[in-house]
């Protein structure tokens, strides 16, 4: 065998010896891990955690302490919403267009939520000045009961942020609907990713509350 022969022949040893040793196996697997990881750490952050637990977990218990307040300044808590089977209806506002300006109007124009039993609110996260500018492009707007939820302190408190009908997760609500009986009791809550009227819905889980 020449000195050329045998010096390729030590070399492919070698390096076979090499990529088979436990010490670069180790090294190859740590690299695919950090691969793995770096790769799941990408994707888990690419996007919020959407969950309906908190949400759901109002079910049955009386509304947690809120504040809002309609376009006069008068403030409504969870305390002055008694009296009336209430429905809350949290939404993205003047950037949910048509869809929450729809259902807000709906709740305005049916007189089935404006008795001495049932009372609709619709809470936007805009500045009262701001709803001004939806009524004049909506007028009909303006028969609705619209409280205003400013930095989204309520929506956040009461899990409403993090739903899967929010386009802005963690910032805005998308469309959900809070049901309270008359004591103030959480009875019904509905997330609505499909951002359809309601109003049938809500008046039939309203008649089933004394059944």
């Amino acid at each position: 065998m020449t000195i050329a022969a045998i010096v390729i022949a030590a070399f492919l040893l070698g390096s076979y010896l090499s990529k088979n040793s436990p010490r670069s196996s180790a090294l190859n697997n740590s690299a695919a891990a950090d691969y793995s990881q770096h790769s799941d750490s990408h994707h888990t952050g690419s996007s919020a955690p959407v969950s309906g637990a908190e949400l759901n977990a109002l079910i049955g218990k009386p509304l947690p302490d809120i504040q809002l307040t309609d376009m006069d300044g008068k403030t409504y808590t969870n305390e002055s919403l008694k009296g009336k089977n209430t429905v809350l209806f949290f939404n993205e506002g003047l950037m949910c267009y048509p869809a929450c300006w729809n259902q807000i109007a709906g709740f305005g124009g049916d007189s089935r939520f404006n008795t001495d039993d049932i009372q609709a609110f619709s809470i936007v996260v805009d500045s009262s000045n701001d709803w001004k500018r939806a009524i004049a492009k909506m007028p009909e707007l303006a028969k609705a009961k619209t409280l205003f939820d400013v930095g989204a302190n309520v929506s956040g408190k009461l899990g409403v942020l993090t739903l899967p009908s929010s386009m802005h997760t963690g910032s805005l609500p998308g469309h959900t609907y809070i049901v309270l009986d008359k004591a103030g009791i959480v009875r019904y809550v509905k997330d609505d990713p499909n951002m359809a009227i309601a109003n049938n819905l809500l008046i039939s889980q309203i008649e089933g509350f004394d059944k």
